[in-house]
């Protein structure tokens, strides 16, 4: 059976239309693709020879593989679809190389474009409510509240919450973060996070905790690991009915999302999350432990003062 004349229009120039029903004719009897992966193949080769207006498969180089990329951009294609129509090229032309038809992979180098990944969704302020308000005197309970208050109520990354030590808490309700790059910021703790965190000290002595300076440490009287944490997160939130998979970076993203939406003051929260390498930092004044204080203690819903 040969290729169809749908496979490869005759808008195609003669020696485009030839190769590529060569290179359709092997996917389907050599490799044995299936009919749609072919029809998907032939339909990206056909838009770039279309868009650059080839007479020959010769013409390809690194500055046509470049600019059908950038025509399909210009054409609103996704970054799936584009990394499709790279990825058919890509492997006609090695087809191309073993029959000579040309001499150098001109996609060689060339990445596909990368699909941003999507920030994960966060918590409402209820649900972090429920997650939280968990009533337990059960010493590892009192742990991981007074964890998870901290790393919610700070937006603390998890290694950061790890990494805390004893010396790392001042008197005066602020807490001191080492982030990435070793850089380091001071971060106000709230109300609901304080109370947790004085919870968790009174009883930590009872772990053994004399033989290390970290903040949270494990039954096995070690400095506690990020996927101990990530566990209990998943044991609480179970505990708690919360229908919906919680980690711990959403405790972050919903600290970020929820001081945002209270406050609307995105410089504030770049320095409260450590954000020091965002594309946009340029353009952002420093500001002051007062000012980030303020912000703080007027939008987080975990660090608001009780009415009288």
């Amino acid at each position: 059976m040969n290729a169809s004349a749908a496979d490869t229009p005759v808008t195609l120039a003669p020696d485009c239309e030839y190769w590529l029903s060569k290179f359709i004719n092997y996917l389907r009897y050599e490799r044995g693709l299936s009919d749609h992966t072919i029809k998907n193949y032939a339909r990206q080769l056909e838009q770039i020879a279309l868009s650059l207006a080839l007479t020959s498969w010769q013409q390809l180089n690194q500055a046509a593989v470049k600019k059908a990329v950038a025509i399909a951009r210009k054409q609103n294609l996704g970054v799936r679809s584009t990394a499709l129509r790279l990825s058919a090229l890509r492997t006609f032309c090695k087809y191309l190389l073993r029959h000579e038809v040309i001499n150098v992979d001109p996609v060689e180098g060339i990445s596909a474009p990368k699909a941003e990944k999507p920030l994960p969704k966060q918590m409402s302020a209820d649900d972090m409510s429920a997650l939280l308000n968990e009533s337990d005197d059960e010493e590892i309970v009192i742990r991981d509240q007074a964890m998870f208050e901290l790393m919610y109520g700070c937006g603390l990354r998890l290694s950061e919450l790890t990494g805390l030590e004893l010396k790392h808490i001042t008197s005066d309700r602020q807490l001191r973060v080492t982030g990435k790059g070793n850089k380091q910021r001071m971060l106000p703790i709230g109300r609901k996070a304080w109370e947790a965190l004085q919870r968790w000290l009174a009883i930590r002595s009872h772990w053994g905790a004399g033989l290390d300076e970290a903040l949270f440490i494990s039954r096995q009287k070690r400095r506690i690991s990020n996927r101990q944490v990530g566990n209990r997160l998943t044991e609480m939130a179970r505990r708690q009915t919360l229908n919906q998979r919680i980690n711990p970076h959403k405790l972050r993203h919903s600290f970020a999302t929820h001081v945002l939406e209270s406050s609307s003051d995105l410089r504030a929260v770049q320095e409260l999350l450590g954000h020091a390498n965002l594309s946009t930092t340029q353009v952002y004044t420093h500001l002051d432990f007062q000012h980030l204080a303020k912000v703080y203690d007027t939008a987080h819903p975990r660090a608001r003062k009780k009415k009288d």
